[in-house]
């Protein structure tokens, strides 16, 4: 389970490649003291953000996989009380986080939906101190504030399927993890995804009726349009980073161009997920380079993780009808290809991994076609509210 209270950071601090090879792991060889730059463990970890603080109320709640209830999708894992961020409230990087999205009347078109509410309210930041929240973007949908089209909300439900399932695989980590320190972080980032998906599931849903926990627990198989990477097993802790590696440079130049968005629901939504998944690219960046330059044993795994994932990584960069349709309201896959090409290029080529000869696996996620992967997770995380559909607490 989370461990309650204030939880560790993820990224070492200090200069970002100069830590890359420090760290306890025993495949990478051992040091004095806790993961670097958190230091050493007394039983209870540093905290991202101080719980009840505006940056933290994103994620407070219970998220236990005991079914479903409004507003929240169930299946990561108990919590208690408040959990932790990577950024602290009040940085420069968590000020697109603050302020709910209020159903405040009629969209004008513009990025701010907060029309005629005066002061310095924008799409992500309309009451200081408060966290843009799915129950809000579901008020907003309610009341006429925010309204998806058809495609819109397909788009939506596709990065929100992304992000779900993700979230359902990282969850796996906890209590599991090589490392306290990672136990936490990848719980982190299961919380940070399932965030995302909360918002993104709640908007589709908003188009056809429908709310985040009956898009989440009573879809079939064939209607999750996720990319076959999300849904792939985590493997060992090397093939999970390797899988994190691809997402986190994918997403992160998707939702920093999404914030560009002419529907000002998807651009509020981005420019909330893009500070997260900002530390998700820098916490992996630091894992593919620490594993890649320890033991023999710690590189054959790295490569041996690339190699498992890489072949999917070709799948989030195809273009089809929807995303042609959708227009400046969303993003060109192929447009963030070379972006991504740069970045993990950069980073495999300081570690000396070559990913070059990898065969790219066939798609079809986006159309319903799936890995038999995918069905063992739809089936753990619907079942309890499939066995009492609408069981609440």
């Amino acid at each position: 389970m989370i461990p309650t209270g204030s939880q560790s950071s993820q990224v070492p601090s200090g200069s970002p490649r100069s830590q890359a090879h420090e760290g306890p792991l025993a495949a990478v060889g051992p040091r004095p003291g806790a993961l670097a730059g958190v230091g050493p463990s007394t039983g209870s970890q540093s905290s991202h953000v101080p719980s009840g603080s505006p940056r933290s109320q994103a994620h407070e709640g219970p998220l236990a996989a005991v079914g479903p209830r409004p507003g929240a999708l169930a299946g990561v894992g108990p919590s208690t009380g408040s959990q932790s961020s990577h950024v602290p409230s009040g940085s420069p990087r968590s000020q697109a986080h603050e302020g709910p999205l209020a159903a405040v009347g009629p969209s004008t078109g513009s990025h701010d939906i907060s029309a005629g509410m005066g002061g310095d309210a924008t799409a992500t930041r309309i009451t200081p101190g408060n966290a843009l929240r799915p129950e809000d973007i579901a008020l907003a949908a309610q009341q006429g504030a925010a309204k998806p089209s058809e495609d819109v909300a397909n788009y939506a439900l596709r990065l929100g399927d992304d992000a779900l399932i993700l979230a359902q695989r990282l969850a796996h980590w906890i209590s599991r993890a090589p490392e306290l320190e990672e136990d936490v972080a990848l719980g982190n980032i299961s919380l940070d995804q399932l965030g995302h998906a909360r918002s993104f599931l709640t908007y589709a849903g908003s188009a056809w009726g429908k709310t985040e926990d009956e898009l989440a627990y009573f879809r079939r198989e064939p209607e999750f349009c996720s990319a076959h990477l999300f849904e792939q097993p985590n493997g060992d802790f090397a093939a999970t980073i390797a899988r994190q590696f691809i997402v986190a440079n994918y997403q992160f130049p998707l939702y920093r161009a999404l914030v560009n968005s002419s529907d000002p629901m998807l651009a509020a939504i981005a420019a909330k997920a893009v500070k997260e998944v900002d530390y998700h690219r820098d916490h992996s960046t630091q894992w593919v380079l620490r594993l890649a330059g320890g033991t023999e044993e710690s590189r054959r795994r790295m490569i041996a993780g690339l190699k498992l994932m890489w072949p999917f990584a070709g799948e989030l960069f195809e273009d089809d009808a929807l995303t042609a349709r959708l227009g400046d309201a969303g993003v060109v896959p192929s447009s963030l290809k070379a972006e991504f090409d740069r970045a993990t290029a950069e980073v495999l080529d300081e570690a000396e991994l070559d990913v070059s000869g990898y065969p790219m696996a066939t798609g079809g996620g986006r159309q319903g076609r799936h890995s038999e992967h995918l069905g063992f997770v739809l089936a753990e995380m619907q079942v309890l509210a499939r066995e009492f559909p609408g069981a609440s607490w």
